[in-house]
C-alpha cells in the first residue's frame, strides 16, 4: 500500500471542502496528499465535454490547499477518461481515499454521487465520503470523535483496526455501537417482551460486543472506549452517533447497502467506508 491520501475532485465547492478535509487528515498521519481530478477525453463533443473546461482542476485545488496548509506535501494529477475506472485506478495502493459525497451538477437531494458509489463499492482502501456543508469541522476532542459500527456476531476486522487507529492518531475516544433487534417473532407480537426477557438479551448483546472488541482493546490500551449495545435499526444508531462524532466507520460488508445509503442521508459527520 502506497503511503497518500488521495482526495479525487471536480469543480464544485464540495470537494473542495472534502479536499481540505484530505489536507487535514494528511497532516495528521504525516502523509502526501495527492489532488486527482479526471476529466472526459478531449475529442469527446463540446456538449459531452460541458461543464469542464481546459484549465487544471487539480492545480487550482492545490494553489489553495497550499496556501491555508503551508506545511503540507501535495500534487495535483490531472487524468483524462472515465471518473470511476480511473480514480480506482489511480488510487489502488493508497493508504486513503476522500471524496465529497455528491460531485458537481449532482441534485442535492441524492445522498450519494454516482462515482461515490461506483467507488464504494470497489475502492481497494478505505474510502472517507464528506458532507460538503459538515466536514470543514475539525473532529471535535471533547466528544466521542470516533465512532465505529461493530456487529458483534460477524466483526469487521478492517473497520475496527481502521478506526482504532484514527482514534489512536487523533487522541480521542473510539465510541463503538453495536446495533441488535428482537427476534421476528417478538418483535410480531402484540404482546410487550417480558422485562426480564429484554434485560437478558440486551445482556447478550452487550457480551458478544464485548468480545469483539477485547483483542483491539489489548492492541490498543492506549484508546478509550465508549461500547453500546442499542437496539435500533443500523443506521439509526450510527446516524444518532454521529452528531457527537467526527467521523463514522463502517465495514464494506454494511456498505453501500441500505445500512450506509440511510446512514449517508442523516450523517452529521464524514463516512468511512473500509473492505474487510
Amino acid at each position: 500500500m502506497e503511503r497518500v491520501i488521495i482526495a479525487g475532485v471536480d469543480r464544485s465547492g464540495r470537494s473542495r471542502v472534502a479536499a481540505d478535509w484530505a489536507a487535514r487528515e494528511a497532516l495528521r498521519r504525516g502523509l502526501p496528499l495527492r489532488v486527482v481530478h479526471v476529466a472526459p477525453p478531449e475529442n469527446l463533443d463540446p456538449v459531452e465535454r460541458w461543464p469542464y473546461r481546459p484549465d487544471t482542476v487539480a492545480g487550482r485545488v492545490v494553489a489553495e490547499l497550499t496556501v491555508r496548509h503551508p506545511s503540507l506535501t501535495v500534487q495535483g494529477l490531472s487524468l483524462t477518461g472515465a471518473p470511476v475506472p480511473e480514480l480506482r485506478a489511480a488510487s489502488a495502493h493508497a493508504e486513503l481515499v476522500v471524496l465529497g459525497l455528491r460531485g458537481e451538477g449532482q441534485h442535492a437531494r441524492m445522498p450519494l454521487g454516482s462515482t461515490t458509489a461506483a467507488l464504494a463499492t470497489g475502492c481497494a482502501g478505505p474510502l472517507v465520503l464528506v458532507p460538503g456543508t459538515l466536514a470543514g469541522r475539525d473532529v471535535p476532542g471533547h466528544t466521542d470523535a470516533v465512532t465505529v459500527g461493530v456487529d458483534a456476531r460477524d466483526p469487521s476486522g478492517g473497520a475496527l483496526a481502521f478506526a482504532f487507529e484514527t482514534a489512536r492518531l487523533h487522541r480521542v475516544r473510539l465510541h463503538a455501537v453495536h446495533a441488535w433487534a428482537l427476534p421476528a417473532s417478538a418483535a410480531a407480537s402484540l404482546l410487550p417482551l417480558p422485562e426480564q426477557e429484554r434485560a437478558a438479551r440486551e445482556d447478550h448483546e452487550e457480551d458478544l460486543l464485548s468480545d469483539a472488541l477485547r483483542p483491539w482493546r489489548g492492541k490498543y490500551p492506549d484508546v478509550e472506549v465508549r461500547a453500546d449495545a442499542l437496539l435500533l435499526p443500523p443506521a439509526e444508531a450510527l446516524a444518532h452517533a454521529s452528531e457527537t462524532s467526527g467521523l463514522v466507520v463502517v465495514g464494506r460488508h454494511t456498505a453501500p447497502g441500505t445500512t450506509a445509503l440511510a446512514l449517508l442521508r442523516h450523517a452529521r459527520c464524514p463516512v468511512a467506508i473500509v473492505p474487510a
